[in-house]
């Protein structure tokens, strides 16, 4: 390399060395300005999951730090103002606890039922309730079969309820013949009829639960079925039929027939004369 271009690459240094010096010395005498932290406020929130109906306790919740900007409406910064309120819907963890979810008035179950409705339970077992698959929030129709109506030996099953919303199902332990049995209570929202009909059913039959599929709402009508029916026996027997020929019996009434009979004077004797149609007969007689 000749002198020349020792002499360029020696001034691109320079050059370059100055312009980073420069850029260094310039950030150097700029302000240096904080990141600040953005504010928060703190909120209410489940501790746990929690079921609807649920008595709220202090263990049940727990403060979250949550942005100023992004607090939800209707949410508490206290736990003590959420003590003791009964939640109207499932609550996950970590999901704010907010007024539309809680009542202060009464608890449990109840806060659960519209105006004109009602809640009522019935026991079911795993023969009866879909094998324990009925959840709360399913929907169900009602199956009832009755024994013996109207001393006929005949057992009706009819379907006496539909699209039934299920608000709680839970599982206990019975006895029964010395042995243990597990039992699911379910409890259904029915209207005041409904209520009567679940309750005669309960008392006269065997209840039984059909889980509809929960975007499925059609009620669709339901016919009574019968022993005979299932079984066929509702069919005409073939029968023979037999031709008679009807009798005619001789009564004291009926006129008898009388034959005409001829007397006949021959030789200054008086003889009768049967009639021709018995003389010819006697006539064709063998000897």
């Amino acid at each position: 390399m000749d002198k020349r271009g020792i002499a360029l690459l020696m001034i691109s240094i320079v050059f370059a060395v100055a312009a980073g010096g420069g850029v260094y010395l310039y950030l150097q005498g700029m302000p240096v300005v904080e990141a600040k932290a953005p504010e928060t406020v703190p909120v209410v929130v489940a501790r746990q999951d929690i079921r609807f109906g649920t008595t709220l306790g202090a263990g049940h919740l727990r403060l979250s730090e949550f942005p100023k900007d992004a607090v939800p409406a209707g949410s508490f910064s206290s736990i003590d103002s959420v003590l003791s309120q009964t939640t109207k819907v499932f609550v996950v963890e970590g999901e704010a606890m907010l007024a539309s979810k809680l009542s202060a008035i009464g608890g449990g179950l109840s806060v659960r039922i519209p105006a004109n409705m009602r809640a009522m339970s019935l026991k079911i077992n795993d023969d009866t309730g879909v094998s324990g698959f009925v959840l709360p929030g399913d929907r169900v129709d009602v199956v009832v079969t009755v024994d013996n109506v109207g001393g006929t030996n005949v057992a009706h099953t009819k379907t006496i309820l539909q699209d039934l919303e299920v608000l709680a199902a839970g599982v206990k332990t019975e006895t029964k013949n010395n042995h243990h049995i597990t039992v699911q209570t379910v409890t259904v929202l029915v209207d005041p009829e409904g209520t009567e009909k679940l309750a005669l059913a309960t008392n006269q039959g065997h209840v039984h639960l059909s889980l509809r599929n929960p975007v499925d709402h059609e009620v669709v009508e339901a016919k009574s079925t019968d022993t005979r029916t299932v079984l066929g026996l509702n069919k005409p027997r073939s029968t023979s039929r037999r031709r008679t020929v009807a009798k005619k019996t001789v009564t004291d009434k009926d006129p008898v027939p009388v034959e005409p009979t001829f007397t006949v004077i021959r030789d200054g004797r008086i003889q009768k004369q049967e009639p021709v149609s018995t003389a010819s007969t006697e006539n064709t007689k063998p000897n």
